[in-house]
């Protein structure tokens, strides 16, 4: 790697107020898990499988929280968790960027209750990140969706053989989503996407320019009521309820 390019990398493990991996949750996660110590292959699988697994699909309060907010609720989305993704990475040192989209919000019927779905704008702000392995950039989007709950659906519709859309999935593949990172594209949500933003740095130059549309009264409803609504029939939901 050449002067230049390691210049060029910088800005994908620069810190910011929403990358916060300086944290000290953030790194003291980082060395009980010994993430660092590991070659960068397994450090991206391993970061990925905790994010993926261990932080749970849900809704936090908005999606610029930084990420250790994130780390502390144990819960997220798209973007939440994509920041905690991001921020785990670049504090071992793996270069990532962010990859902005919107979709379609019938992607997320059923994960939503009737009410926030009804408020809800038809088109959602979404993310995936994108990291540089082997001099490869790869798209990293199947960390969204929990094995806990991904499996409750696969039972509560285990007759689709095919694609999927709803409950925060849009696939081709319903049964056998592409959601294991060893060293490839991952996807759970790509097929709902319906407009691309293009790659950012860093999510908190992403979302000045793209946050989600929402009146005050829907911002109070959803922060204060709705999104406890949904992450609690998203928990009904993961236990086959």
């Amino acid at each position: 790697m050449n002067k230049n390019t390691e210049i060029s990398l910088e800005k994908y493990l620069e810190k910011t107020f929403m990358l916060d991996y300086e944290n000290r949750s953030i790194q003291n996660l980082i060395h009980i898990r010994k993430w660092n110590q590991l070659d960068d292959f397994h450090k991206i699988q391993k970061i990925y499988n905790f994010i993926k697994d261990e932080i749970k699909f849900g809704y936090n309060i908005n999606d610029t929280i930084p990420s250790s907010r994130v780390l502390h609720d144990g819960y997220g989305q798209c973007n939440t968790k994509g920041t905690l993704f991001m921020s785990l990475l670049r504090a071992v040192g793996i270069p990532c960027r962010i990859h902005g989209f919107t979709i379609d919000k019938k992607l997320q019927k059923g994960a939503m209750t009737k009410l926030s779905f009804r408020l809800a704008p038809k088109n959602i702000v979404h993310s995936w990140v994108e990291i540089l392995y082997d001099g490869v950039w790869y798209n990293l989007e199947g960390f969204i969706i929990d094995y806990d709950y991904l499996s409750s659906l696969q039972v509560k519709f285990s007759n689709c053989k095919g694609a999927f859309c709803g409950y925060g999935i849009a696939v081709q593949d319903f049964k056998d989503p592409l959601i294991q990172w060893n060293g490839n594209d991952t996807y759970i949500q790509k097929e709902g996407i319906n407009r691309d933003f293009g790659i950012y740095d860093n999510p908190d130059t992403f979302f000045k320019e793209h946050s989600q549309q929402m009146n005050l009264i829907k911002t109070i409803l959803y922060q204060n009521i709705l999104r406890h609504q949904m992450n609690h029939n998203i928990n009904k939901l993961r236990v086959g309820k």
